[in-house]
Parts: C-alpha cells; sequence; structure tokens
C-alpha cells in the first residue's frame, strides 16, 4: 500500500463520524525490514529537512498528537524524529494545568511553548485538551475561573473552537506551519495495549488506575473529538486521522506527511551574496597561513 496523506486528511467543512474511519488499514510494510527500511528513509529526509528549515529560519512547524490512552504517541514521536538534531526539535507533553495556569487563559500555557522560525514544535496534547477532557469532564470548567458563567455548555466548546482557529490562522499567516494528528486507537486494541502493560513488568509504569477510569467515558470521548475535528481542521491547519491499530504503519503515516510539510515549504539554502563570498575567502586565507 502506498501513503497518500489525502486518505487520512479531513477535509475543512466535514463533519466526521468516527466510526466510518478505520482504525487499521492494509500495512504499508511486507516485512519488519521492509518497514526499518521505510521508516529509515523518512527520518533520513526529515533529518535534511529540519536542517534545511534551521538554515532557511523563516518557518516553524508545529505537530499536534492527541488520541486516547495507549494509542502509541510516545512511540510514533520517538520513532519519527529519532534522526532529527535535538537543537532544531521541542517536545512538550501537556497534562493537568497547574495552579498558574488556571488563572490564564485557557490557551496561555502552550502558546508559551510555541517552537521558534527554525525548529520544529511537538506537542503531545495540546490545547486541543480544553474541549476534549474538559468537555467530558465539565468539572474542570468550573475550576477555570471563567469571568462570567456560560449560557450552555455548547456556547463555551464554540467559542473555544473559535479562538483556536484564530489562533492557528495567525501562526500560519505568520509562518508556522501546524499539523494535527489523530492517532484512532479501536476500543478493543487499548485493551490489548492495557493488558500487555499489566502483564509485562517492564511495562508496568505506563499503565494507572486513571486510564481505566477514562476507558468508561469512550463514547464522550468519541463525540468530543468528532466536534472538534469537525470544527478545526482547516486547509492550513489540517487534521489527520491516523488508524493506530497497527503501530509501524501508523508511524510510517505520520513520517511520511510530515516530510510531506516541510517539502511543500520549497525551500533552498540561502544563497551567499558578493560581500560575504569575500568575507569568507579572506577568512579562508587567514586559516590556511
Amino acid at each position: 500500500m502506498k501513503i497518500n496523506s489525502k486518505d487520512f486528511r479531513v477535509r475543512e467543512g466535514d463533519q466526521i463520524k468516527l466510526h466510518k474511519w478505520p482504525t487499521k488499514v492494509a500495512p504499508v510494510y511486507k516485512s519488519e525490514q521492509h518497514y526499518q527500511k521505510l521508516l529509515g528513509e523518512h527520518v533520513a529526509q526529515l533529518s535534511a529537512l529540519q536542517q534545511l528549515l534551521y538554515a532557511c529560519n523563516s518557518h516553524a512547524i508545529l505537530l499536534i498528537f492527541q488520541a486516547m490512552d495507549a494509542a502509541g504517541k510516545d512511540g510514533a514521536i520517538s520513532h519519527v524524529m529519532s534522526g532529527v538534531n535535538p537543537q532544531g526539535c521541542q517536545v512538550f507533553s501537556f497534562k493537568h494545568p497547574s495552579s498558574e495556569e488556571l488563572q490564564h487563559d485557557f490557551l496561555w500555557r502552550t502558546t508559551r511553548a510555541l517552537p521558534e522560525r527554525g525548529k520544529i514544535g511537538i506537542f503531545n496534547r495540546s490545547y486541543y485538551e480544553e474541549v476534549l477532557i474538559v468537555r467530558v469532564h465539565p468539572q474542570i470548567l468550573r475550576s477555570e475561573g471563567l469571568p462570567d458563567a456560560p449560557t450552555s455548555e455548547k456556547s463555551v466548546w464554540n467559542s473555544r473552537y473559535r479562538s483556536i482557529v484564530h489562533l492557528e490562522r495567525h501562526l500560519h499567516d505568520n509562518g508556522t506551519r501546524v499539523v494535527k494528528f489523530y492517532l484512532h486507537l479501536s476500543k478493543d486494541e487499548q485493551r490489548r495495549r492495557f493488558l500487555e502493560r499489566i502483564d509485562d513488568p517492564q511495562k508496568n509504569w505506563k499503565f494507572s488506575q486513571d486510564d481505566v477510569a477514562e476507558r468508561a467515558f469512550w463514547k464522550q470521548y468519541m463525540k468530543a473529538y468528532e466536534g472538534c475535528l469537525s470544527a478545526t481542521s482547516s486547509d492550513y491547519a489540517p487534521w489527520y486521522v491516523v488508524p493506530a491499530d497497527d503501530k509501524k504503519t501508523c508511524r510510517l503515516i505520520v513520517s511520511r506527511i510530515t516530510v510531506e510539510t516541510l517539502e511543500a515549504l520549497n525551500m533552498v539554502y540561502p544563497k551567499t551574496g558578493a560581500q560575504r563570498r569575500r568575507e569568507l575567502l579572506s577568512i579562508r586565507k587567514r586559516l590556511t597561513k
């Protein structure tokens, strides 16, 4: 199977029903060796493109990962970005907001972590938590100190969708390309991975009672994701629904889309002007004496 990123892209204005989107597709690799070869090619391309991104210093890339527990966000990030220079990549993981963060608007804590030009930023969870977990657990909303009680919860989510869309438009206009991945895991596969974490002592640390507690809200989370993906996927900041039941295929799709995002910038190394060239030749002459 050849990876066609359009197969996974949520078009602007689409009303998403996640049960119609596959959690598993035909493998894009033929064997373990073939997988390693394909991933290695993608990683090498990303490494070269990231160096070019840094040299041009005109754009930034923001990759956002959202998913249910055990969908493989950490693994996708570590494998796909394994060849990128750590100095050119920033990874942030957002969990429950601190007391300081609750004193600010819901976009404040993530905005502070946006990547600078020339770098790739990765959000493992993001400001989208504010229309996902907060929607599933509205009691969190009451702890955020909003100045006026909302007339309805629906108005809260619609307002936050607008804020997010406007932020991403602003980022795009100022050189940051935003790409969002929803790793689409089936409930059965999540169960299997939870059991694996319990049975394997080396994976026990990955499992917590909260994981099972959140699983009980599966339907509510699917509804929240459907609303979020439908309202905030745009031509300039698209969502991709990536089948996540097969970790290897998931990683290859993510890496291919990331490569395509960087390639679309049509970057070239900055040209050396005549004055700069004379300066370099003068330095070279001194160094060779």
